[in-house]
């Protein structure tokens, strides 16, 4: 439920390293998933300055499950998915408390959208969906907040770290995993 100043080491270091990197634009991660969809939906398509260029997408907990929804929606825009620490097999798989914050994150929905989570349905099937694009998903055991067993798909190429659900963004295993991952800058 983070916002994208969470992700600043991250998007530093990435850019340290040659690679263009921008933010979602996200500044309190609560909004129903098709909401946030179509906002990362319109700067996909400004961060694709070239018709033949495809962006990779690295996404932190709920952002790997935007990140791979969004993919399969623009599998020409974009060429893979990262996914740190997400639940992508199974996104209600939790720590309670975290559980507690997304049953919140609904309510302010309902009252800001007036709209119960049906409207997700769309998102939880596209998530379940074969991936269209490939996906990575770096997952920790001692991530203590999503389950690591949630963060594992046949479809993903699974990569283990060692560390904390928030300390994955600032995590020099997975920048080390990423530096492998990523294609070399431009």
């Amino acid at each position: 439920m983070g916002s994208d100043s969470s992700l600043s080491a991250l998007r530093d270091w990435l850019v340290r390293a040659g690679y263009r990197a921008e933010f979602a634009g996200i500044r309190f991660n609560v909004q129903y998933s098709e909401v946030v969809l179509n906002q990362l939906a319109d700067q996909l398509a400004r961060m694709r300055t070239r018709p033949k260029q495809k962006v990779t997408v690295v996404g932190h907990s709920r952002g790997g499950l935007l990140g791979k929804v969004l993919a399969d929606r623009s599998p020409r825009m974009v060429e893979r998915v990262v996914a740190l620490g997400s639940p992508l097999g199974d996104p209600y798989d939790l720590h309670p408390l975290t559980v507690v914050g997304v049953r919140l994150a609904q309510v302010y929905n309902l009252v800001r959208y007036l709209r119960t989570a049906s409207v997700e349905r769309r998102f939880l099937r596209d998530l379940e969906a074969p991936a269209r694009v490939p996906l990575v998903s770096v997952y920790s055991r001692t991530d203590g907040i999503v389950h690591w067993e949630a963060c594992l798909r046949p479809d993903a190429d699974c990569v283990e770290v060692d560390g904390s659900h928030t300390g994955l963004a600032v995590n020099p295993e997975v920048y080390r995993q990423l530096a492998r991952i990523l294609p070399t800058p431009a």
